[in-house]
């Protein structure tokens, strides 16, 4: 079996956001305010739905395998071919989950956790 990649990590109780800085700089000239990245919130929650369905897949498909190599089930020269369909679908669901869990990990890893609100202030010329 493989390892699964990093989750993606939700927003914690009490985590805050990035010192908000002001940097006369930055297009207005107005301190940052930070909110947490609704974008990253939603891999989050794509992550928390989807290994529940991957574990249920792996719990189920390993429960007939076993029972499959159990010679109490069935004893006959066709199960030798039923268990090695069955090895070849457990590593296929592996080589799957493994493919979209990285696949939501590395979505992640490139979506900032936290963006800078947008200002309800009015501005001039918009």
């Amino acid at each position: 079996m493989y390892a699964d990649p990093p989750a993606p990590k939700p927003l914690q109780p009490g985590e805050t956001p990035p010192a908000s800085s002001s940097d006369p700089f930055s297009p207005d000239g107005q301190a940052t305010s930070w909110r947490f990245n609704p974008e990253y919130q939603k891999l989050v929650d794509l992550w928390q739905q989807t290994l529940p369905l991957l574990e249920g897949l792996t719990t189920s498909l390993d429960k007939a395998y076993q029972m499959a190599r159990s010679r109490d089930v069935w004893d006959a020269p066709v199960a030798e071919r039923y268990v090695q369909d069955m090895t070849e679908w457990r590593n296929r669901l592996g080589m799957y989950r493994q493919a979209v869990l990285t696949a939501i990990s590395d979505q992640a890893a490139d979506t900032p956790r936290w963006v800078p609100a947008a200002s309800t202030a009015p501005h001039a010329y918009s």
